[in-house]
């Protein structure tokens, strides 16, 4: 096991899950797959300028060339033509097909690996090493993503009230002074950065799984942004340490291994989330039925011995019949009307109870605004 592979994965991890949080409450989600494909022409151009692949110029052309794509999304959502998925859609691929023209063009002899750049190869990172005053310190790819992360953290801890202004309520922002346009284009460089550093550690793919997947399980459990951010990074840590201890145990691809974890993780989360999970639901589907049907049945034998001329307690035998219930639907609502003691069964004719009459009169209240006696 190395321990220089785990510290990136986690890092890396950590920068995707808090930039990722903001792209998919601003259902920008798709962008992340388009910028962290359009990245690799910002670098193809930079580098047909300054031929040097450790330059930090590629990284400024492919952050560059992610605000590109941005902007050019948004001319063609604004001719009102098209919507902003079908914009993606169309500047995308096309901005990465010129990439992949020139590289095979003009870079077919240079180490500029496709596959890699999709693919991503997080085991080679610990070749590539940062030599300071003679001293090996570590993987160069570490400190790069390590200064990202903090950049983001420093960028979400000072405009925090602003980027969640922005998210859930513009009109407000725009009304409070606060740039719109300026924070737009803020998490949109955060996410090229992003892109662009994590991109040549574990590949376009891994990044859109790594940017959507945490932020996304995150929000099946809260609905604070704060909350949400600390929730999707310890999310991002825990896929990236049980990815790469799965990879490492069973010789399998790390980046595959992650991209795994990642999915399974928000599928337990869409199952098991305390508020919007299907067991949630189907759980509170059934309490509403159940309470619904209660409060029928309670209704009704309202209405039959308080409301009605004669005041007559309606008997058991004929309430089902009178509902239109089947017998075994009567009996399991008539058990949870007993058993929270609204009603009592008197000489064979149903009545409600003290409790019974308050319940009534507080959901009549509560639904038709007036009060009954």
């Amino acid at each position: 096991m190395n321990i220089e592979i785990l510290l990136v994965a986690i890092f890396t991890s950590i920068s995707c899950s808090i930039i990722g949080v903001f792209l998919v409450l601003r259902k920008m989600s798709m962008l992340t797959d388009a910028i962290s494909h359009t990245a690799l022409l910002g670098i193809v151009i930079a580098y047909m300028f300054i031929p040097d692949l450790s330059s930090p110029f590629l990284i400024i052309g492919a952050t560059i060339m992610g605000l590109i794509t941005v902007y050019l999304v948004e001319l063609l959502v604004k001719t009102k033509r098209t919507n902003n998925d079908a914009a993606t859609g169309v500047v995308f691929p096309f901005l990465f097909a010129i990439s992949i023209i020139l590289i095979n063009t003009l870079f077919k002899n240079t180490h500029l690996d496709i596959d890699a750049v999709l693919l991503g190869k997080i085991e080679f990172v610990v070749f590539d090493r940062l030599i300071l005053f003679g001293m090996d310190i570590g993987p160069k790819s570490l400190y790069i993503i390590l200064f990202i992360t903090i950049l983001l953290i420093t960028m979400s801890t000072l405009f925090y009230k602003e980027i969640k202004l922005v998210i859930f309520d513009k009109s407000l922002a725009v009304t409070l002074g606060i740039s719109v346009t300026f924070i737009h284009y803020m998490i949109i460089t955060g996410a090229s950065l992003t892109a662009v550093a994590a991109f040549d550690i574990v590949g376009s793919i891994l990044v859109i799984a790594l940017m959507v997947g945490p932020a996304a399980t995150a929000l099946q459990y809260s609905k604070s942004l704060f909350r949400t951010l600390l929730i999707a990074v310890a999310i991002g840590i825990f896929n990236s340490s049980l990815g790469y201890f799965l990879a490492y145990t069973f010789n399998l691809s790390i980046s595959g291994s992650i991209s795994t974890i990642t999915l399974l993780s928000f599928l337990v989360a869409m199952i098991t989330a305390p508020s919007k999970g299907i067991i949630s639901t189907i759980m509170r589907q059934h309490k509403q039925k159940n309470d619904f049907n209660l409060l029928a049945l309670l209704f009704h034998i309202y209405n039959h011995s308080y409301i009605t001329e004669h005041m007559k307690p309606i008997p058991y035998e004929l309430l089902s019949v009178e509902l239109k219930w089947s017998e075994s639907k009567f009996t399991s609502v008539f058990t949870n009307a007993v058993k929270n003691e609204y009603l009592k069964n008197k000489d064979k004719n149903l009545q409600l109870t003290k409790d019974g009459l308050d319940f009534v009169r507080n959901k009549h209240y509560k639904y038709f605004k007036e009060e009954i006696e």
